[in-house]
Parts: structure tokens; sequence; C-alpha cells
């Protein structure tokens, strides 16, 4: 691996999965696919969800809440992100449980309206992330439980980039299909850099167990949610991809805040 082309990625990778100023020399002769660059999501994730642990961090220090602690630092983690994978989440409930077929779940979800099943897929997500952070913040000391929110984004971020490389795209004319498939190396390269960044988080700050019930689970879900989306369009979306991220984030936190 090119470390030089990895720091490239990682920055272009901050700029596309956030609100996060990048300067423009990145984007100097870059093609605009993705191919490559989605090897740099699961640390850009991790680095994203850094100002969100400090902030969690500071607010338990302080004597707040455990609940009063994680809803803030849920809010810093959308502004920051701008809700781009929220979005994908509600789109994509909304298309695969209202969507008759394949064609009508692909209509509904380019629809910028969102439905009853995208509104309570959001809920249901951010409750179970809110309840899960709280936990981890009741039971672990403050930087512990801090350290755990980098861990699961880079994690949630690498399978979604191996949703993305495992089916084709569900619609030629799609956002997805114009930013190309991930490269098997930048797959690779991906869970790996996930895998060792919470390894180096997690371990520290609840145990090898947790690490390891918080792999299974988070792949499980991505797995099943996989199978899922195969059977309904027969291939991914830019909405199906964000919604991957989402739900392997409830349930990589919930995993770890039950096993910790």
């Amino acid at each position: 691996m090119d470390l030089r082309e990895f720091y490239g990625d990682t920055a272009r990778s901050l700029a596309f999965l956030s609100r996060l100023p990048v300067p423009g020399r990145f984007f100097t002769g870059q093609t605009g696919t993705m191919t490559r660059m989605v090897q740099g999501f699961p640390l850009a994730g991790a680095l994203i969800l850094l100002p969100v642990a400090v902030v969690l961090a500071i607010m338990l220090s302080l004597g707040a809440t455990p609940l009063m602690a994680t809803v803030a630092a849920l809010s810093v983690q959308t502004l920051l992100t701008g809700a781009l994978h929220e979005d994908g989440l509600g789109d994509t409930a909304d298309g695969l449980g209202g969507g008759r077929d394949k064609d009508h779940a692909l209509i509904i979800m380019k629809d910028s309206r969102v439905g009853s099943y995208g509104v309570v897929a959001l809920i249901l997500g951010f409750a179970l992330r809110i309840a899960a952070i709280a936990a981890l913040a009741q039971h672990l000391p403050p930087l512990a439980a801090a350290a755990c929110l980098p861990a699961i984004a880079a994690l949630s971020r690498a399978l979604m980039v191996w949703h993305w490389a495992s089916l084709p795209p569900a619609r030629a004319d799609g956002v997805a299909s114009s930013l190309g498939s991930p490269q098997k190396s930048a797959l690779h390269v991906a869970l790996i850099s996930a895998a060792v960044i919470a390894a180096i988080t997690i371990i520290p700050a609840a145990s090898v167990f947790a690490l390891l019930i918080t792999l299974a689970a988070s792949a499980g879900a991505a797995v099943a949610f996989l199978g899922f989306v195969r059977r309904r369009i027969g291939g991914h979306t830019g909405d199906t991809i964000g919604a991957c991220q989402q739900i392997c984030e409830a349930v990589g936190l919930t995993a770890l805040a039950m096993a910790a």
C-alpha cells in the first residue's frame, strides 16, 4: 500500500463523508471515480467521530447524565456528516418497505420525500444508537466510552464499502454506478484498517471478548442486509450503501454495549 495515496484517499473520503473542509489540492487531477478512494473510508470515519467522542467524554466528565451526553454527541455527529447516511437509511426503508417490485422500489428511493417507513427507520436507528451509547457511558469510564465511537465509525464504513463491492448497481444511471465499484485491493485495505482501528480502541476500553462480539454482530448485520437487498432489487444504490452503514453502526454499538 502506498501511504501517500492512502493519505490522499483519506482526505478525499473526509470531504465525501462529512462537511469538514478539505484543501483543494487533494482533488487536483482526480477523475471523480471512487474505486480506490474507498480505502480511506474507515480512517476518515474514525476522524470524523473524534470531535463527537471529545464532546461525549467532556460532558460525562463534567457530570452530564449518559443520556444527555449521548444526545449531544449524536447531534454533533449529525451536523458533521450532514445526515448523509441517515438519508440513505430513510430512502431505503421507504423503497424496500413500500415498493411492490424492483422498479417501484427504485422509484420510491429516488423520491426526496420521506414516507412512514423512512420515518420509523430513522427514529428506531437514532433510538438504538442513543440507548447503546448511553449504556456504554454508564458502564465505562468517560474516555473508554468515547473511544468506542471512532471504532464503530471505522467498522461500519468498511462494511459499507463491502456492501458496495459485493453487489452490482441496481440502476445503470444511478449515482453509485457513476462512481465505480471498489477495487479489491481498496476493499481489503478498508476491512483491515477498520479491524485495526477497532482493536486498538475497543480492547483497551472494554475487552477482547467485546471486540469479537462487536465484529461478529456488525458483520452479521451487513451480510443479512446484503441478502435482503439482493432479493428485493438485485443490486446496490447510494441509498442502500448509506443504509448499510447506519445498520452496522446501530448493531455494532448495541453489541458492544451488551458485551462491554
